[in-house]
């Protein structure tokens, strides 16, 4: 009788014990939770940050929802580019907002995948605590395609800055897509213009190689229309090479390439793709100097990790590195020395990414400031701010104002033209810097406008869509 009063007695003790380790384990796991909502509030790690909401959240501010990425085989580019996108945002409400209206933001964290990509925009797009969405900036040409019809029925303007789809360029058929700058096909046009340049006169190519190597995804393969276009029209013989994602195994490529030994190799890289690249090339032999980088091969981060292999490297550019610009110390003064900054690592101050981020947001801001002339200086809608958009005019004398002079080509965008620049320069990579080495290299807009009219038309015929009366509308 004892053995079994003295065995229910050390039962009833261990589920004494086992309901307070439960007790305890649920509390723990309460203070997690807690802990984590107070870091997404008040983000102090690049964790807490992806899920940031900016200290302003009343109903009189201007919303910008950002699918960003911060982890993952890009994170380079996203973290350099939606820090300075978000630093910009920083110091103009340093300086009191848009016509005293602030700005605001949360962010999403896609990794660069296009799924999270589509849930991050449905997530966000209604805005924030009252508060309009005025675009969406996601930097990825994968989730531009996957939202661009939401976009336009949801009427959020979609900026694809420098990236996405090309015929979007025609307004008339995308009103709310706006590839800024530089589409890829823009860029493609200005880097054969470049080798013609170097080869004595375009009309040299005739009988050139080229070799294109390619990011196996939507954005890669973006160009292989217009190269062969262009091939055609001048004469040089053009190899595709596509590099699966994410790029970091490239030998059988690079022993194709020294097999055809083309006079040059356009590098349509992203992420860790480029330097292997770079060090592939290297290791095969193939001159370094003769790889031109397009627009997402440009960074620090695409050249510097090559080490030695990287030296001579040439890229295109459509803003350039460094903080001597106004607008980049009035972001210091105001962000950086503030201890404010979004970036974790501050040293990435003026880099190309970071620039790319800030030239961004001067794009976004002044679309809204030249949509509040229209409809009022208040939060506005997305619809309200496209408009500002297609009549956004950035001519030298607003850059300087600015204080973007040298770092923001002119950019004049219409109901027609949503890219409004179509010009890059060219840079060299020294080892540990870049260095600009050509003047403004325009892209033959003539030679493409028909090629991107007779896609955007046929887009339009395929999804019923009614072509906009662009004079009519501006009448």
């Amino acid at each position: 009788m004892k053995i079994f009063k003295s065995l229910w007695f050390w039962l009833i003790s261990i589920a004494v014990i086992l309901a307070i380790i439960v007790f305890l384990t649920s509390n723990k796991k309460t203070d997690v939770q807690s802990t984590t909502h107070h870091k997404a509030k008040n983000p102090t790690t690049e964790t807490a940050r992806a899920n940031q909401t900016s200290e302003l959240s009343d109903t009189k501010a201007q919303y910008f929802p950002l699918q960003s990425y911060r982890v993952g085989p890009y994170a380079a580019g996203g973290t350099g580019f939606y820090g300075g996108f978000i630093d910009y945002m920083k110091s103009i409400n340093a300086q009191g907002g848009i016509n005293g209206v602030k700005l605001v933001w949360s962010e999403c964290e896609t990794e660069y995948v296009v799924e999270k990509g589509v849930e991050c925009y449905e997530r966000l797009k209604k805005g924030l605590n009252g508060v309009p969405a005025a675009a969406t900036n996601p930097l990825s040409v994968g989730i531009a395609y996957a939202t661009l019809e939401r976009s336009t029925k949801d009427k959020l303007p979609l900026i694809t800055i420098n990236h996405g789809r090309t015929d979007s360029t025609d307004g008339r058929v995308f009103p709310y897509v706006f590839p800024l700058q530089l589409n890829p096909y823009s860029e493609v046009s200005a880097i054969i213009n470049y080798l013609g340049e170097k080869s004595g006169g375009v009309a040299n190519l005739k009988g050139k190689s080229i070799a294109v190597l390619y990011h196996g995804s939507p954005y890669g393969k973006e160009t292989i229309p217009v190269i062969d276009a262009l091939s055609k029209k001048y004469g040089f013989k053009v190899h595709q090479i596509e590099v699966p994602h994410p790029g970091n195994e490239q030998q059988s490529q690079w022993l194709n390439i020294r097999r055809i030994q083309p006079d040059w190799v356009i590098l349509r890289g992203w992420g860790v793709m480029n330097p292997v690249a770079l060090k592939t090339a290297q290791k095969v032999g193939y001159p370094v100097d003769k790889v031109i980088g397009n627009i997402w091969s440009n960074s620090e981060e695409d050249a510097a990790p090559a080490g030695n292999a990287a030296k001579g490297f040439i890229s295109i550019t459509t803003h350039p590195s460094g903080t001597n610009f106004k607008v980049l110390q009035d972001i210091k003064q105001l962000v950086i020395d503030q201890g404010q900054s979004d970036l974790s690592d501050v040293t990435r101050f003026g880099t190309v990414y970071y620039n790319l981020g800030v030239v961004n947001g001067i794009l976004n801001v002044e679309a809204v400031r030249v949509a509040q002339a229209k409809f009022g200086q208040r939060p506005l809608t997305g619809e309200e701010v496209r408009w500002g958009f297609e009549n956004l005019n950035l001519n030298d004398q607003r850059l300087k104002e600015l204080g973007a002079t040298g770092l923001v080509q002119p950019l004049k965008l219409s109901c027609e033209d949503h890219e409004g620049g179509g010009a890059v320069r060219f840079q060299q990579w020294d080892g540990s810097k870049w260095n600009v080495i050509s003047d403004w290299v325009q892209a033959d807009r003539t030679f493409l406008r028909p090629i991107i009219e007779e896609s955007s038309q046929k887009y339009a015929k395929e999804q019923g869509i009614q072509i906009r009366d662009c004079a009519s509308e501006q009448s």
